[in-house]
């Protein structure tokens, strides 16, 4: 069966930082990509941020939303199958439920947010201005 699971979230001021973190179970992880997406209230979900699997050759990519650059940093850690999203210099407009994913895909493609995926429950990020 698998799981995927967040956890790191809450309320934060705006400025503040937050790190989220996923794990996963009843998949394999290191050969797929991962990914974070977010959805707020109102608003369709999206995908923020995107990691490859690691390929001897080229190593890992990455892929932000435009939002998100140069604030969020996606990570991994395939040892312990842990998935990360540090989130520096938070705004008010990143306040939503954020969601883990693993992807049926190994890359990050322009259409990763289309993939296949298995999904997490999600965790509450709350930023106050």
């Amino acid at each position: 069966q698998v799981q995927v699971a967040e956890s790191g979230g809450g309320l934060v001021q705006a400025g503040g930082s937050l790190n989220l973190s996923c794990t996963t179970s009843g998949l394999t992880f290191e050969d797929r990509a991962m990914g974070w997406f977010r959805q707020a209230p109102g608003k369709e979900r999206e995908g923020v941020a995107c990691i490859s699997y690691f390929n001897g050759r080229t190593g890992i990519t990455t892929l932000y939303v435009d939002s998100v650059k140069g604030r969020f940093t996606i990570s991994r850690d395939n040892a312990k199958r842990m998935l990360y999203l540090q989130m520096n210099s938070l705004k008010f407009e990143d306040t939503a439920m954020y969601y883990c994913a693993a992807l049926k895909a190994a890359y990050c493609s322009d259409s990763w947010q289309k993939a296949q995926k298995y999904w997490g429950q999600g965790t509450q990020v709350t930023v106050s201005s």
